[in-house]
């Protein structure tokens, strides 16, 4: 048994780490956080290098939960990479980070944690920015 965390260095996906952390805590099992970085040239803010991955390597371990720190890499379709992850791991739960965002937002740029919601074959935990 798993959870599969998707992480961005922002406050959604900080939210989501903190949440899944929670989560494989009270369930006693293993967490898996995984960033997914797009081939060729670098140009994501949703990128987290290193020290962001390290960070929150540390937060878990503190909270005394197995973990394991993960770089995926995709071409076109970050939503892919995830649920591609989740099946190759049989994970048992999938945990996002969610922002508000305008109807016309949605249709412009698409919703990926709408897609995960509504594509993964597992339970998803979407989890918002604690005002």
């Amino acid at each position: 048994m798993s959870i599969l965390v998707g992480y961005v260095p922002s406050p959604t996906g900080e939210a989501a780490v903190d949440a899944a952390i929670k989560e494989a805590n009270w369930r006693g099992v293993k967490l898996r956080i995984a960033n997914s970085r797009k081939t060729g040239p670098l140009v994501e803010g949703t990128v987290a290098d290193d020290a962001d991955l390290e960070a929150v390597k540390s937060r878990a371990e503190e909270a005394g939960v197995d973990v394991e720190v993960f770089t995926l890499a995709h071409e076109d379709d970050v939503v892919d990479s995830l649920l591609e992850a989740a099946d190759a791991w049989s994970v048992d739960l999938i945990v996002i980070g969610m922002r508000k965002r305008s109807q016309v937002g949605k249709f412009i740029m698409g919703s990926s944690a709408q897609r995960i919601l509504l594509q993964a074959d597992v339970p998803v935990m979407a989890v918002k920015v604690s005002s």
